[in-house]
């Protein structure tokens, strides 16, 4: 059997035909775009949800981050996403020309989404991130689990975090390693799924995933 990457991430974007064939290969997560900015929302993201769980499939939703007011993009995400304890929640801090989500915003929307929900959301970023948060250690967003973008075979995360929690390492194209093909799972218009990394068992995996 070809070597598939353990997780995936998705969007609208992104054509699946069949879960069962994508678990039966031996995938074992999908983190699923939900929301973007105050009211983005993602046409895709009820019936996946509902298909990979069927399929046995981890679930996890994620937020695109914008400069729109925080409070209304908690809501959004929280109302649309849905997340029950099952679901891995994460916030997507990249670049988005003309209206950037400020490191300042991110850090709310963190806190806002702990608060609501009593755990923490799963941070999601690469260059921009490093950036952001400059030379210092930043204890706030270190205290949350990294999701590193890095395509290339060394990841380094930023200071204020160890290691990585999960490594996205290749955009399903030319860059980053592989495996970067997925049974059941087309991807985009070039064929490409974005793909990512846990290294431990999944019986660890399944027990930290919405932690």
């Amino acid at each position: 059997m070809a070597e598939v990457p353990r997780i995936i991430d998705l969007y609208h974007g992104d054509s699946v035909t069949s879960f069962d064939a994508a678990r039966t290969a031996g995938l074992q997560a999908v983190i699923h775009k939900a929301t973007t900015g105050a009211s983005g929302r993602d046409n895709k993201y009820a019936e996946r949800r509902s298909a990979a769980l069927k399929s046995g499939l981890l679930w996890g939703a994620y937020h695109w981050g914008t400069a729109a007011p925080v409070v209304q993009q908690i809501d959004n995400f929280l109302q649309f996403a849905d997340p029950d304890k099952r679901t891995l929640v994460a916030l997507d801090f990249e670049r988005t020309r003309g209206n950037q989500m400020s490191i300042e915003q991110a850090a709310a929307f963190l806190k806002g989404i702990a608060d609501k929900l009593g755990r923490k959301a799963v941070i999601y970023g690469g260059s921009l991130l490093k950036e952001s948060l400059g030379n210092s250690k930043n204890e706030f967003f270190g205290s949350h689990r990294l999701w590193l973008a890095q395509y290339g075979d060394t990841p380094t995360p930023h200071k204020s975090w160890q290691d990585y929690w999960l490594w996205q390492y290749t955009d399903g194209g030319r860059n980053g390693p592989g495996p970067k093909k997925v049974p059941g799972v087309v991807g985009n218009t070039k064929g490409q799924i974005d793909c990512d990394q846990y290294r431990m068992p999944f019986a660890q995996l399944k027990a930290e995933w919405a932690s």
